[in-house]
């Protein structure tokens, strides 16, 4: 073919190049998932301090949490196991047994603990929902940055937080120092778990953290209470609950968002959870919500939306 003579136009029947796969349904499920999970893991995880009420009139606080973590760490086991998730070793293991005596034994010790002594369960859903405020001011260790228009949704979120239990808030001896270190295993315990294993299977390292958490309440029962059960409806009502909804399904979800987005955003669903725990105990036992926790909702939903956003 001479220099500057056009190409021949291509033969009859001849195929243009497939077009790459566009991938837009991938994409829109996993902003689907990213919208529902906050949302689903809200109202699972607020779930807890209704179901702990009878738990706690019926068992030791720590009894009742062994029972929690140790029949949910099994069924998580076996889950893991039949799904062939790979389990931590080594060094990966010791840290997401730490996570779990954080997280699970510290924080659900302490906050169930505080339940018992008659805390205000508000009260106790208030503290937790500070958590996001504890994070984003160590969120430098994990090399996480906080914009000014997260600061601004941390500061509408705690607002809402108080302000859901405003008209309930009392003080205890007891109750102020165990939801401090509830409060304080939550958050060290996501900080560490973001730290140094972000991305840990989520069946098998829920599993892990479930059962370091029943090894370390246990002996704890045996030696600080006296294990007995007085009502074994309420107990084995509060301990199915709390195992299928609050340890495996809320933990499955929350371990599954730490994997996929920073701490910082995370954590800004328990902005929710004083406002979503006073609405559940509305729908179970009929008591109509404040109008303050209906403010705080509002608040809490905006405090939510501003930190898990980006920008400046």
């Amino acid at each position: 073919m001479k220099p500057g003579t056009p190409a021949p136009p291509p033969p009859t029947g001849a195929r243009e190049p497939a077009a790459p796969p566009r991938g837009g349904g991938g994409r829109r499920r996993t902003r689907a998932g990213a919208v529902l999970a906050p949302a689903l893991f809200t109202v699972l995880w607020s779930s807890a301090f209704v179901a702990g009420v009878p738990g706690v009139r019926a068992a030791p606080p720590l009894l009742l949490m062994f029972a929690r973590f140790a029949v949910a760490g099994a069924l998580l086991a076996a889950y893991a196991l039949l799904t062939g998730a790979r389990w931590p070793r080594g060094r990966a293991l010791a840290h997401v047994a730490v996570t779990g005596l954080l997280v699970q034994a510290v924080q659900f010790g302490c906050f169930y603990t505080a339940l018992a002594l008659h805390y205000p369960a508000a009260v106790i859903s208030l503290v937790q929902g500070l958590n996001p405020v504890v994070i984003a001011l160590a969120a430098r260790l994990l090399g996480e940055t906080v914009t000014r228009r997260q600061a601004l949704g941390f500061a509408l979120g705690a607002a809402g937080v108080v302000l859901a239990v405003a008209d309930r808030v009392s003080l205890s001896a007891w109750g102020i120092p165990l939801c401090l270190a509830g409060l304080g295993g939550l958050s060290l315990g996501t900080l560490y778990q973001k730290r140094f294993v972000p991305e840990m299977d989520v069946r098998t390292g829920t599993a892990t953290q479930v059962l370091a958490g029943a090894a370390a309440v246990g002996p704890l029962s045996l030696v600080l209470e006296t294990p007995r059960v007085s009502d074994w409806t309420a107990f084995g009502g509060s301990v199915a609950w709390m195992v299928l909804v609050n340890s495996i399904a809320a933990f499955l979800l929350l371990n599954w968002m730490l994997s996929r987005s920073s701490a910082t955003r995370v954590s800004t669903v328990f902005f929710l959870t004083p406002s979503v725990t006073a609405v559940l105990a509305w729908l179970v036992t009929g008591q109509a919500p404040h109008p303050l926790v209906i403010g705080g909702l509002v608040l809490g939903g905006a405090g939510v939306l501003l930190a898990a956003g980006r920008g400046r």
